[in-house]
Parts: structure tokens; sequence; C-alpha cells
């Protein structure tokens, strides 16, 4: 199982970035996709996740209504379209696959490598 993140950039508050995550095919075989994220100087932290099939999906209250999690299975590729982006969303996104529906990062056996994103005011 392989992760590729990618996507991330700097933005001015209140604007969009989509991030992609391409995920090696064995990946699919795993019950779920998610997308975590860690600032400066804070624990890691669970954003949002997706059942591979895209039916199932979850985010944290911070980002509900501004994220968006999905998954294209013909381009094996996880994505999260952010928008309305605050200061506060400033962090390392990593994207990761797991065998149960959870939050918990323990839960993810398989992790990308990370994308920087940061919102300037």
């Amino acid at each position: 199982v392989q992760l590729q993140a990618s996507g991330g950039g700097l933005v001015q508050a209140g604007g969009s970035l989509r991030l992609s995550c391409a995920a090696s095919a064995r990946t699919f075989r795993t019950y779920a996709g998610a997308w975590f994220r860690q600032a400066p100087g804070k624990e890691r932290e669970f954003v949002a996740r997706i059942g591979w099939s895209g039916i199932s999906t979850y985010n944290v209250d911070s980002v509900k209504g501004r994220f968006t999690i999905s998954v294209d299975n013909a381009k094996n590729t996880l994505y999260l379209q952010m928008n309305s982006l605050k200061v506060e969303d400033t962090a390392v996104y990593y994207c990761a696959a797991g065998n149960r529906w959870s939050s918990l990062i323990r839960e993810y056996d398989y992790w990308g490598q990370g994308t920087q994103v940061t919102v300037s005011s």
C-alpha cells in the first residue's frame, strides 16, 4: 500500500485548495481513507474520513461546511477540497488508509508523506 499526498501550498484566508492523495490499487482493499493534519507544536489530529465506496463520510466539527473529502476509484485518488480556509487550518496534511471506520490515528496503518498547507491572514 502506497500513498502520495500533494496539492498543498500558500493561500490567503478565505481561499481554497484541493489536496490529492494518489494511492496504490492495494489501498482500496483497506476499509477507509482519511485526512489528518498536524500544526506546528501540536499533535496530529483527525480531519475527515471516507469509506472507499464513497458512500460514507465524516468530518470533524471544525471543518464541517468548509472541507469535503471524496474519492475517485477510477483514478485511485483520495481528495480533500478545502474552502473558506482559515489561518488556523495551517498544518501539514497527511492522507492515510486503514481497516476500521475510525478517527483514531492508531487505526490507520498506511500513511502518505504529508503536504504543507499555509494560510496567511
